[in-house]
């Protein structure tokens, strides 16, 4: 049986969940009316997969004879200065996440739940990856500057990694 205190985190955990995969979707939609598509793609692919690790988040809790509960999630911004700026906001948001999901496996250590703290494992290694890959797309950006042109050669090697993801999956 979960603690109420763990069951409101983790609740609270679907509901950034929920806006990290809106976030992004919200970002492709801009990415692919802007034109860039293979970010656009790349965006789809992990607004999906926040998607996923939401819906993890709600099993998990129900398994545990819990409630998961569907949160309420607030709009998120539809307009994006660049490319650039789309993932300095990922990178943020990611790093933001990761903190949140520390919190929460102190919450764990705290309640002396140690299954969730396992379960929540997974989770600690997602975000080192996700802040990693949105931190070198975001070197790479840097690395071109402002030359719309060189946006091109990011583009297809976002295509590059898309693929590479893919296969690991």
């Amino acid at each position: 049986m979960i603690s109420k205190k763990v069951e409101d985190r983790l609740n609270k955990q679907i509901e950034l969940e929920g806006y990290s995969s809106q976030l992004y979707l919200s970002m492709a939609s801009w990415a692919e009316k802007s034109g860039y598509n293979s970010t656009a793609k790349f965006l789809y692919a992990h607004a999906e997969e926040e998607r996923l690790h939401m819906l993890k988040l709600f099993s998990y809790i129900n398994d545990r004879g819990g409630h998961a509960i569907v949160p309420e999630i607030k709009m998120p911004p539809s307009e994006f200065d660049s490319v650039y700026d789309v993932f300095k906001q990922i990178y943020g948001h990611e790093v933001m996440i990761s903190g949140s999901i520390n919190d929460l496996v102190g919450v764990c250590v705290d309640e002396r739940d140690f299954t969730t703290q396992n379960f929540l494992q997974w989770y600690v290694n997602e975000q080192i990856e996700e802040e990693n890959l949105a931190r070198n797309i975001l070197d790479k950006l840097e690395l071109l500057g402002d030359d719309k042109a060189r946006l091109f050669l990011f583009e297809r090697d976002l295509d590059s990694i898309i693929m590479q993801n893919n296969q690991t999956e």
